[in-house]
């Protein structure tokens, strides 16, 4: 008699039901960036005590809205959109750990399960919301990648808009973004079933792609507005300085992380 199997979950007899397959996950997309600065003590709130904030710029974030589509290595969920297109929208923030700096996700907004489900194994907080962005054309109204053009994007959770952002090409460089760059640092939580019981799980986690490539990125002159939620807290991560827009199409592969503690402690030192 065999047991159910599968990736995450739901475990079946064929592992068909699951709500995610193994990886490699393949990625092809397009990032749409507004960096800006607030007050530090506003990224300080975001992480756990045994994290350090970047020395050089500690209120630099960055506010990411993503278009993708993903699969496996079969590629077969290309050919069956509804399995492979999705959208997301994230905070990312700098933070030190062993004196290296990270990028960490303090906050993200994804519109399909097996994404949620894909964060669930990587350390991603996700959360469902609806994201959008205006997708580039080379027919008709719609923007083209070149000087001038413009782009928007909104986050929406429970039916609230948190976020919007509006770009303007102006011209592609040699380097993009500063946030979202370094290898990212993540938490692996789930509480006890017991309550007042230790977590039981509670790791620190370290990954990134195993293969990237993309377009030079484009500079952009942006706009960016957070929105007050009764059930959500971006909107305390204020808009001090709008330092820059960004926008570029890229693809990735994601094949596993590392473990950098089982139980992140008070004995665990920031950096």
């Amino acid at each position: 008699m065999t047991e159910p199997t599968g990736f995450l979950f739901p475990r079946s007899p064929e592992g068909r039901a699951d709500i995610i397959a193994a990886p490699p996950w393949h990625y092809s997309g397009t990032w749409l960036t507004v960096e800006y600065r607030t007050n530090p003590d506003n990224v300080r709130a975001l992480l756990p005590p045994q994290l350090g904030l970047d020395e050089d710029d500690p209120g630099r974030v960055a506010m990411v809205f993503a278009d993708w589509q993903s699969c496996t290595d079969g590629g077969e969920e290309l050919l069956d959109p509804v399995q492979s297109q999705y959208s997301e929208a994230f905070l990312a923030v700098k933070a030190t750990y062993g004196g290296k700096i990270y990028t960490r996700i303090a906050y993200i907004w994804v519109d399909r399960d097996f994404s949620l489900g894909r964060g669930i194994h990587m350390g991603y907080p996700k959360k469902f919301g609806s994201i959008y962005q205006t997708r580039p054309f080379p027919y008709g109204p719609a923007p083209r990648i070149a000087p001038d053009n413009r782009f928007g994007a909104s986050l929406a959770s429970y039916d609230r808009r948190i976020a919007e952002a509006r770009i303007t090409l102006r011209e592609q460089a040699e380097t993009g973004p500063t946030v979202n760059v370094h290898p990212l640092l993540h938490s692996r939580l789930l509480r006890s079933i017991e309550k007042g019981q230790p977590d039981s799980l509670d790791e620190l986690i370290t990954h990134g792609p195993i293969r990237a490539e993309g377009s030079k990125p484009w500079l952009a002159d942006a706009e960016l507005r957070l929105f007050d939620s009764p059930v959500e807290e971006l909107a305390n991560v204020k808009v001090d300085e709008v330092l820059g827009g960004y926008y570029q199409q890229l693809g990735t592969v994601w094949d596993g992380g590392t473990l950098l503690s089982p139980r992140l402690s008070s004995e665990d030192h920031a950096s």
